[in-house]
């Protein structure tokens, strides 16, 4: 990649925050090749007009999570990344307080990775959403 990947959790929170990470409000917890935590506050300017949670909230939410994820377990030599697909299931959402996004692996390997990730409402038991992407690995050209 043409920009330098951070090494810590301060790190990644910095280098978003100028960008729709930082202008969304999202804060990681944890930022792991195996795992990345997040959390973001339910506001005015994240939910649709109708007072719910903006669908392109939770996905921005979760395809970060699975972004920096990929970033962070990329294989030695590669230049960075692209997502190829990506795909949601909205089972619920929420009006206010604060949600929350843990992703994980499924499939890490040279060309590809897929990641999986689950949006709650903190202190709810019950998913409001579930997430998959596909990401492709890019190298250098020769």
């Amino acid at each position: 990649m043409d920009i330098e990947i951070p090494d810590t959790l301060e790190g990644f929170n910095s280098a978003g925050a100028d960008y729709l990470p930082g202008h969304l409000g999202m804060e990681f917890l944890r930022i792991e090749a195996d795992k990345v935590i997040a959390t973001l506050d339910v506001k005015k300017a994240l939910k649709a007009w109708n007072g719910f949670l903006h669908a392109g909230s939770i996905v921005a939410l979760a395809d970060t999570c699975c972004g920096y994820g990929t970033v962070r377990s990329l294989p030695q030599g590669a230049s960075g990344f692209t997502t190829a697909e990506l795909k949601s299931n909205f089972i619920g959402t929420a009006r206010d307080g604060k949600i929350r996004c843990v992703a994980s692996p499924l499939h890490q390997g040279r060309t590809t990775q897929v990641w999986d990730a689950e949006v709650r409402a903190e202190g709810v038991e019950k998913a409001m959403a579930h997430f998959r992407c596909t990401q492709i690995i890019l190298w250098p050209r020769a």
